[in-house]
């Protein structure tokens, strides 16, 4: 793992940092360390006026707007808690941030994240959030895919399955962008903008 730069137009985008998500176990950070991390890095790009793009999962009571493949595994019809799709307190209540909601595993697909980031400039992305193998690395794949420089602040994102975050970090997240710490992130945010 090894950041070389950000660029002057870098956007944190932060994936399902949400009540009903962070109350899950995770490792090998909990919930509570991702998003204390995850703020961290969301102040420091607010106080360099960059974006931060906080992006949910949420569905339709009745499951209209999921996904419809047949999978071994779906979560449709399961009964989900009242707010599990808000914005945890910690990242909420910044006027200047952009709010995306997705319904799909990748924050690109079928959202205008693409769009926010190009009217405003963006040719870099720093990634957060839970699920490391689901929702982070459907997202970095799309972001390369999409023609975005990506970094992974793999100390602020967690999996509820170890295994999978180990497999995103160490082989799939090499191919698509560069991976650090959030304090890797926070120095050169500062040698970048300071």
């Amino acid at each position: 793992m090894s950041l070389s730069t950000l660029d002057p137009r870098t956007a944190l985008v932060v994936i399902d940092l949400q009540q009903g998500i962070v109350a899950m176990p995770t490792q090998p950070y909990s919930g509570a360390e991702v998003v204390a991390r995850t703020a961290e890095l969301a102040d420091a790009f607010r106080a360099q006026e960059l974006p931060v793009v906080l992006v949910r999962v949420s569905f339709a009571a009745d499951f209209a707007d999921a996904v419809p493949g047949r999978t071994e595994r779906q979560a449709r019809g399961l009964a989900f808690p009242e707010g599990w799709d808000v914005v945890v307190d910690e990242l909420s209540g910044h006027d200047g941030d952009i709010h995306v909601t997705k319904h799909n595993w990748s924050a690109f697909h079928g959202t205008d994240l693409d769009v926010q980031l190009r009217r405003r400039g963006i040719t870099q992305i720093v990634l957060t959030g839970v699920a490391t193998s689901i929702g982070v690395e459907s997202t970095a794949r799309d972001a390369y895919a999409h023609g975005y420089h990506v970094t992974l602040a793999t100390d602020a994102m967690a999996d509820a399955d170890p295994e999978a975050h180990r497999g995103s970090v160490e082989r799939i997240f090499p191919r698509l962008g560069e991976s650090g710490t959030t304090a890797e992130v926070l120095e050169l945010l500062a040698k970048t903008h300071g």
